[in-house]
């Protein structure tokens, strides 16, 4: 009887000696990744659980903040069409105040290429072409350049694993990111990704002198659909002007039918 309880038990210590064994490999190929391997790993999963979203539509207010303190506000409508084999594509509308009405913006974020962005004044009525050495430039007065709206695409970055510390109830992993293009704006972004669900908390960006130029902050997060994650409030806080601007999303919808030419130079006319 006591060698069948024995034998009954081999499974048991087989498993358990299996599954330390596993864990401690896993320990061991983490420890053996380099910097820049971890780095890419984790930007890359972040970007992974935010994929198969389809298209979207939110509003926006827009708050300008000068270093004085007085603040300005604008309305928009934005719209975004996933591309899994590409950068996505993004229409920005604005609504409010009246010299601003009717001014939209069409962004199409590429991977391996420069990214395509118009912009239309209603004012001059005409499409203005956004040039690749001109995207470091601010966005309609705010503190977010035209680089800063590009979908978030792997090929763009070199990385580096910074360091792991404690960010508000969870645990952030801190990864440096490097733009390869020659005309971004940026020498370098340190980026805080959340565990485990992977988003970002907070981006700092730092000029081409490699001086803190700015901070964005992401706030309230919900999620969507049951998978996706966005943040309601966004806090771009300029360090050298003393500016900052605040975006606050709602209305945020899912998969409501938008269609590749919903995203082209024409729509920019006639958007209202």
């Amino acid at each position: 009887m006591k060698m069948h309880d024995s034998n009954k038990k081999l499974p048991t210590i087989f498993a358990l000696s299996s599954a330390l064994l596993s864990a401690s490999l896993m320990s061991q190929l983490t420890m053996a990744e380099t910097a820049e391997q971890r780095g890419l790993r984790i930007s890359s999963i972040a970007k992974e659980k935010d994929t198969g979203w389809g298209d979207s539509q939110s509003n926006m207010l827009m708050t300008l903040r000068n270093k004085r303190g007085e603040e300005s506000t604008r309305q928009i409508r934005s719209k975004n069409l996933e591309q899994l084999n590409d950068g996505d594509k993004a229409l920005t509308v604005f609504d409010q105040p009246r010299d601003v009405k009717g001014t939209a913006f069409l962004s199409f974020s590429h991977v391996a290429t420069a990214d395509d962005q118009w912009l239309y004044l209603p004012a001059l009525k005409r499409v203005k072409r956004i040039s690749s050495k001109n995207k470091s430039g601010p966005f309609m007065g705010s503190e977010f350049s035209f680089e800063d709206l590009s979908s978030f695409e792997i090929e763009k970055y070199n990385y580096e694993f910074i360091r792991e510390e404690p960010c508000g109830a969870n645990s952030c992993e801190v990864v440096a990111q490097y733009p390869k293009d020659k005309f971004s704006g940026y020498k370098r972004r340190l980026v805080w990704i959340d565990k485990p669900e992977y988003r970002i908390q907070k981006i700092e960006f730092y000029d081409r002198k490699n001086s803190l130029l700015k901070t964005l902050s992401f706030e309230q997060y919900q999620q969507y659909e049951g998978k996706f994650w966005r943040s309601q409030l966004q806090k771009m806080v300029n360090h050298q002007n003393g500016k900052s601007t605040d975006l606050k999303l709602s209305d945020i919808r899912f998969n409501t039918g938008l269609k590749d030419s919903d995203f082209n130079k024409n729509s920019l006319k006639r958007a209202r």
